[in-house]
């Protein structure tokens, strides 16, 4: 037996105890909270020794940062004023126009530290802008402190140099002057519509409505050249440039010029009857000299009644061949259709051109309803032969019976000139007018005189656009809630817009910058 002394025992005991304290690993050490040096409430321990109620207390840290702020805004361009003198265009709650607003507190945000910055609604009308910023900043003995404020900024109206220029309504850099020498405006009808679709007309100090076409006025002389540019695709034209010395500053040598484009349109519109030089004719596929305008976009359409034949006729062709109408538009006449007799199986000609496969060749026996109380008949090929029944009204020029004076037609030989040239054929007006369920838009424009037969011009181009579909495909084309939605079906059959191809007519709500009648542009 082996005995154990008292004293060894209770060292055995301890050193045991010691490898178990040791083996369940590091005691856990637990953070105390102070007291704030304020209001004695237990925090955490911080840097300052305050909660966070009492340092705000203390420390405001958007001091030095206004809290009331007035930007500029001009309601002709509905354009904000960039210090110093810079006008830029900002759509409402835009991070354009946030950072417009942070750059007027760009020297007071230098001494914080910006976290996050957002717009707060306000009403339309209040002439209000409100920004809710979150800002932080060291403070006491280095603790970081956040804060949210709203900063007000109130909308001020200030007309900008551009817009007092057009006011004055006497300063232009540039001008371009569209003129067509013509009788009827169908082709400035058409453009007007071009224009307001590509939005070209935003850059115009203002448009001025003369006898023969319209005058384009600019503050830059390239914008006129755009313009310019953009008519030559659009229309046959040809044009010209001048310019005029204002002033000159010997030191600076610089200049001062006033710019006048001159562009010139083909005197030639829809509807039109034209007889074409013989070498014209010939390079065109041997096509008969007289000829029906059918369309007048960025080339003359022309379509020979006799064959169907057609061809296009830009601005340098026409400028080095010119032909005019041989008829005004006023000299249209009615006639009643007799007897229609379709032709099939025309043979082409050597060196013929393309024929129209939307036309149909007919031969037509008509007389004018102002002489139906005689025998008088005429007898004619037209290319509306899909479209006349016996019985139809017919609008077309009489050759019969005028005094034509053109070198061209004069020269031709009296056989082959028709007694008659049908145009188009002839509906009830005003059905049409009360059922046309659409509108166009139109430019705004000074006007010299109204033309009492301008209306009228005016409804033959919407009639124009709802019989070719080619047309309308370049203009915009909106609904018109005023007026109620019928059926397709039509008795007369006269050709009309589809739902499918109008557009609804927005209403650009109003800014938030307050002024009546003030819109905002978004786009």
């Amino acid at each position: 037996m082996v005995s154990v002394s008292p004293n060894e025992g209770s060292e055995k005991q301890i050193l045991r105890l010691f490898r178990m304290e040791y083996m369940t690993g590091p005691a856990k050490s637990s953070q105390g909270n102070i007291l704030c040096c304020q209001c004695g409430v237990p925090i955490p321990p911080n840097p300052a020794n305050m909660c966070v109620a009492c340092l705000r207390t203390q420390v405001d840290i958007s001091e030095g940062i206004p809290k009331q702020v007035s930007v500029h805004f001009c309601k002709q361009c509905e354009r904000y004023l960039q210090p110093p003198g810079t006008w830029i265009q900002c759509a409402l709650e835009s991070r354009e126009l946030l950072t417009l607003c942070l750059k007027k507190l760009k020297a007071s945000l230098s001494k914080v530290r910006l976290i996050d910055a957002g717009f707060i609604w306000t009403e339309p009308h209040s002439k209000r802008l409100k920004v809710k910023l979150t800002i932080q900043k060291e403070v006491m003995n280095g603790a970081i402190l956040q804060q949210v404020f709203v900063v007000d900024y109130v909308v001020m109206s200030q007309m900008c140099d551009d817009c007092h220029r057009v006011e004055a309504k006497d300063f232009w850099k540039a001008v371009v002057q569209v003129r067509q020498k013509v009788l009827h405006k169908k082709t400035f009808y058409y453009l007007e519509q071009i224009i307001l679709k590509h939005r070209l007309h935003q850059n115009t100090l203002r448009v001025k409505e003369i006898h023969d076409g319209l005058d384009f006025y600019y503050a830059s002389k390239q914008h006129a050249q755009k313009m310019v540019e953009f008519l030559q695709c659009t229309v046959p034209c040809r044009s010209k440039a001048s310019q005029r010395l204002i002033s000159h500053d010997i030191h600076s040598n610089s200049y001062n010029y006033k710019s006048t484009f001159s562009v010139e349109i083909v005197p030639v519109c829809k509807d039109n009857v034209v007889c074409l030089s013989p070498k014209l004719a010939q390079s065109l596929g041997n096509m008969s000299q007289i000829c029906v305008c059918v369309r007048v976009t960025s080339a003359v359409h022309l379509i020979d009644p006799n064959t169907l034949q057609i061809a296009e006729v830009d601005g340098n062709t026409y400028w080095r061949h010119p032909f005019h109408s041989l008829f005004h538009p006023k000299q249209l006449e009615e006639f009643i259709v007799m007897d229609v007799d379709l032709v099939r199986d025309r043979k082409q000609g050597a060196g013929a051109g393309v024929r129209s496969n939307k036309h149909t060749l007919a031969e037509v026996w008509v007389q004018k309803t102002s002489e139906m109380n005689t025998s008088q008949q005429y007898h004619c090929r037209t290319h509306l032969g899909h479209l006349l029944n016996p019985g139809d009204l017919v609008q077309g020029f009489d050759l019969a019976n005028c005094n034509l004076n053109d070198e061209f037609i004069n020269k031709m030989n009296p056989h082959h000139v028709p007694d008659v040239v049908l145009i188009k054929k002839g509906y009830d007006r005003s059905r049409r007018q009360r059922r046309r369920n659409w509108k166009l838009k139109e430019l705004e424009r000074e006007k010299e005189g109204m033309d009492t037969d301008d209306e009228r011009q005016y409804q033959d181009f919407l009639e124009d656009l709802e019989e070719d579909e080619i047309l309308r495909k370049n203009v915009n084309i909106y609904k018109n809630a005023s007026i109620a939605v019928e059926s397709d079906t039509d008795e007369e059959g006269a050709p009309r817009i589809s739902l499918a191809e109008m557009l609804e007519d927005l209403h650009i709500s109003h800014d938030a910058t307050g002024g009546e009648g003030a819109e905002m542009l978004t786009q």
